[in-house]
């Protein structure tokens, strides 16, 4: 009996041995293999986690069963296996699904043009938001607040209407963040400039959002100085489907759109259309606005080496504006009970009973772009996109004045609610009876002009202009990416740009005047105008402003640009590197048709030629599939912008012209794994010779500004992110990041009225140590996203901002003991969301809900200052000299800050519902 034990026992361990077969396989996010993935064969303890490549194998002692894949961020997959005894069964390659998204696929990056970086294999730091997050979280948010939780990122509502919010990166404004969509630039070819309010419908059509902080891995001499925002658009080749949703909030804010692709059909053709309008009141006091959004694309996959997409987008809006920054003291002056009325507006009133704002800005700015890939065989593939857009808006204001009083200088064209007096206006500027007197006409007429009134000269009357800043651009790309082994890609490419910016200002409501009298053109000095224009876009995407009068100025500006660029890249086993290159030509013409004669050679200027370009270069070594280190550095000489080579609106070449000089080294450390993702960098920038403006905030120089030559900056900082799934529902994330962003040396400041007049020559600039303003260098997020049911999710996240300074106010500066920058004080914001997706059943769809609470509970807090006045500048309360100044006088102080600053408060409380239906 015992034998026969023994005998049973020894071929059931025989049995186990002999029955062991191994499972192989890799795992993917659809864009590159996932590295510290776990992979467990269901209902026993065997298990493993994916290599660097995503690659798995492990030993099953079962011939049939099932493994989970689970990974931080995705849905867990479960996978069937077949194994014989003593054989391997491979799964091949399996591709993860994004949690709370089916358009993974969507992120697949075809065209080498498009320089995504990929995790653990391209040096730099970088974090990637994928359309599922952007359709839940953004709601009515502007598209840069999707991205406040990311280090070194610092998103402001600016003024706070629709589209005038603005980014900033490791303390580098917008104007220095390559923004690139599909890897086509958009930043403005004359100031680098983005205004999102002409993008505002580029959420809609986002697969994925990827932030590169520091120079990024964009091939292109581009203008990444801060970081490069590329964002990667849905193309016409998507599964077949659409979608309809409708979304509701604060201020009866209301969207509606609605999608459809065709998939890739039989003959290999594909397309793509989409829609959407938005319209509301505005959270800030006066600023309504409307705006569409569409995107048409055709596909044409014409065999397996041929892919072609055309697709065009344009979003026309407009919206009303609270475009200058009040007094922190008039915030104060109309609120209640010593709070502030955050949503104050100095730039509306009500005329003839109905809502008016002289500040509006309008503007269609569509993009065509058709996109060639050829794979001319397994090792060899050429890329190339042409692409064109045509920009035409602008932004109104006011001219003139009445009494010496301007609607932003005293309140005598105000009301007792600080609201503009538009009937009193309107009265004066018809000759009617007012409380200003009556006004007597000119040559049986009333005249308005530009110049302000005065006290003794109330003739001038007050208009309501806009400057028109249309332009026509053209480009093209185009790369080869050669594989010359396993290990060795290389890739060329060319890029030329054609711009011509149009400029000048017209009429756009006379406000009861007669005529406005225009004497600013040389060559039709004076000239009378009566002919209004509505500011609103015009639907069709390629009008001409040719029709349109002119007045005050007008000049055009052209930007050729012309390049080239490479790239060598290493990689073998766990190594990679790379060595990137590009020089540029940059040329700017200026022309103008009112300050010079038309004999004049000032009149059309040559062409100034700039050479640019940088050198980059970086490392990554994977230490294991857990741990990878990295490093980058580059030197980047960088063309001025336009405003640099011709100063002061005139067509004279600045005699200091220079580059700007980029030089930034970064150094990175990553953690990954199933349940916990880390990355962990520093970076150290340095920012030399560069020219700039601003507004001159002393009110007896309205509208006039600075210029400030030879600014030089120091950029560093570290910044840490992660992210946990610490239980099977729930997940956290969160990240930090401290700045140290200051000046380097001094500079110097020329002081010039609105009409480009010097009123001050060169003076010096004592910025040596001073903080950089206007961008938080502290800032904190902590999140958490919870699973309650199947489908229902609730998240939840916490934005601190700290070590936030007030913008350079150069009267401040103009000292060698001045005092710094004036520090805000640090605010938190909390934001909730809860989404619940019911899938129907896989004919019909799925409805998806979503409810987003933006600031919860209702924080107050100052995001922005423009001045840097401190509350000791005056000690005692001095006599105001002009009407509507006020100071900073003892007990004058809210939350630490003098009253006597310009400044911007963030929102407050707001929220909005949507409700979705994918088919």
């Amino acid at each position: 009996m015992k034998n026969w034990l023994l005998t049973g026992l020894f071929f059931m361990i025989v049995s186990t041995v002999f029955s062991q077969g191994k499972v192989t396989g890799k795992i993917t996010d659809g864009t590159g293999g996932l590295p510290g993935a776990n992979v467990v064969i269901k209902g026993s303890t065997t298990g493993t986690s994916t290599d660097f490549d995503g690659n798995f194998s492990l030993t099953s002692t079962s011939s049939t069963g099932e493994i989970v894949i689970s990974f931080l961020g995705y849905d867990n997959q479960t996978v069937k296996f077949t194994v014989a005894n003593g054989s391997t069964a491979n799964l091949g390659t399996i591709t993860l699904v994004a949690s709370n998204s089916n358009e993974l696929s969507e992120v697949v990056v075809t065209s080498s043009i498009i320089d995504v970086a990929k995790d653990r294999k391209t040096p730099v730091a970088v974090s990637t938001i994928k359309a599922a997050e952007i359709q839940a979280k953004l709601g009515s948010q502007e598209f840069p607040e999707i991205l406040k939780s990311t280090p070194s990122v610092y998103a402001s509502k600016a003024g706070g209407g629709y589209g005038d919010s603005r980014i900033a990166i490791r303390g580098f404004d917008q104007k220095n963040i390559a923004v690139m969509i599909n890897g086509v630039p958009i930043n403005d070819m004359e100031n680098s400039s983005v205004y999102w309010s002409n993008w505002a419908g580029i959420s809609d059509v986002t697969s994925a959002m990827q932030v590169q902080r520091g120079l990024g891995a964009s091939k292109l001499a581009i203008s990444s100085v801060g970081g490069t925002i590329n964002i990667v658009t849905k193309t016409s080749d998507m599964k077949e489907g659409g979608s309809v949703s409708s979304s509701f909030g604060n201020n009866n804010y209301l969207k509606a759109q609605a999608s459809y692709n065709t998939g890739v059909m039989k003959n290999g053709l594909s397309a793509s259309v989409l829609f959407s309008r938005t319209a509301g009141d505005g959270y800030v006091n006066g600023t309504q606005f409307e705006g569409y959004n569409y995107f048409i694309a055709f596909g044409y996959k014409a065999s397996d080496k041929h892919n072609f997409q055309f697709t065009f987008t344009g979003a026309p809006q407009w919206h009303d504006q609270r475009s200058q920054s009040p007094l922190l003291s008039d915030f104060l002056k109309f609120g209640s009970n010593g709070d502030p009325n955050i949503k104050y507006n100095s730039d509306w009133g009500m005329r003839n009973g109905e809502e008016y704002n002289l500040k509006t800005n309008y503007y269609h700015k569509p993009v065509m772009s058709l996109n060639w890939d050829y794979d001319i065989n397994s090792t060899t593939k050429l890329s190339t996109v042409g692409y064109a857009s045509w920009g035409r808006g602008g932004g109104t204001t006011s001219a003139g004045g009445i009494k010496g009083s301007t609607p932003y200088n005293g309140n005598t064209l105000r009301n007792a609610d600080g609201t503009i007096n538009f009937d009193l206006i309107e009265n004066w500027n018809s000759g009617q009876p007012t409380t200003l007197g009556t006004r007597t006409p000119v040559n049986g007429k009333y005249e308005n002009v530009s110049s302000a009134g005065n006290a003794t000269n109330v003739t001038n009357g007050l208009s309501q202009i806009a400057s028109v800043n249309s332009h026509n651009w053209y480009g093209a790309v185009i790369n080869l990416d050669k594989k010359f082994s396993e290990n060795l890609t290389f890739d060329f490419g060319v890029e030329g740009r054609m711009y011509q910016g149009i400029h000048f200002q017209n009429l756009i409501d006379l406000l009861g005047a007669d005529v406005y009298k225009n004497v600013a053109d040389v060559n039709n000095n004076p000239g009378y105008f009566s002919t209004t224009y509505a500011p609103r876009p015009n639907g069709n995407p390629f009008v001409s402003t040719d029709y349109q009068d002119r007045i005050n100025y007008w000049n055009d500006s052209k930007v050729n640009y012309y390049g080239a660029f490479t790239q060598l890249e290493y990689t073998t086993g766990n190594f990679t590197a790379f060595l990137q290159g590009a020089i540029s030509q940059q040329a700017y013409q200026r022309i103008d048709h009112f300050k010079y004669t038309y004999d004049s050679p000032l009149a059309k200027t040559g062409f100034k030629t700039i050479t640019g370009g940088d050198i980059k270069a970086g490392a990554n070594y994977n230490i294991n599939e857990h741990h990878n280190v990295f490093v980058n550095g580059g030197i980047y000489s960088k063309q001025p912008f336009f405003n640099a080579v011709y100063p002061n609106n005139a067509s004279i070449v600045n005699p200091n012209l220079t580059n700007e000089k980029i030089k930034a080294v970064e150094v990175g450390y990553g953690f990954r794994s199933g349940i916990f993702n880390a990355n962990l960098n520093a970076y150290y920038t340095t920012w030399d010779d560069r020219f700039t403006t601003a507004l001159d905030q002393a009110p007896t120089n309205p509208s006039g500004y600075y210029t400030f030559q030879g600014v030089n900056e120091i950029h560093k900082g570290l910044e840490l992110d992660v992210n946990a799934k610490v239980l099977d529902k729930l997940k956290l994330n969160g990240m930090i990041s401290i700045g140290d962003w200051k000046y380097n040396g001094n500079a110097t400041s020329s002081r010039f009225d609105v009409a480009n007049n010097p009123i001050s020559g060169e003076q010096p600039l004592y910025l040596d140590g001073v903080k950089v303003g206007n961008n938080a260098q502290t800032t904190m997020a902590i999140g958490a996203a919870y699973e309650i049911l199947n489908g229902l999710n609730v998240d939840a996240s916490l934005n601190y901002s700290e070590k936030l300074f007030g913008n350079i106010d150069v009267s401040k500066f103009s000292a060698a003991n001045n005092k710094g920058a004036m520090e805000l004080p640090g605010f938190a914001t909390t934001d909730a969301g809860v989404s619940y997706k019911w899938n129907i059943s896989p004919k019909i769809g799925a409805l998806n809900f979503r409810l987003n609470v933006n600031n919860v509970f209702d924080k107050i807090f100052i995001n922005e200052s423009f001045t840097n006045i401190f509350t000791s500048d005056y000690k005692t309360a001095p006599t105001p000299t002009t009407p509507g100044v006020t100071y900073a006088q003892a007990g004058e102080v809210y939350n630490g800050v003098a009253t006597a600053n310009r400044v911007y408060f963030g929102y407050g409380r707001t929220w909005n519902f949507s409700l979705r239906y994918d088919f």
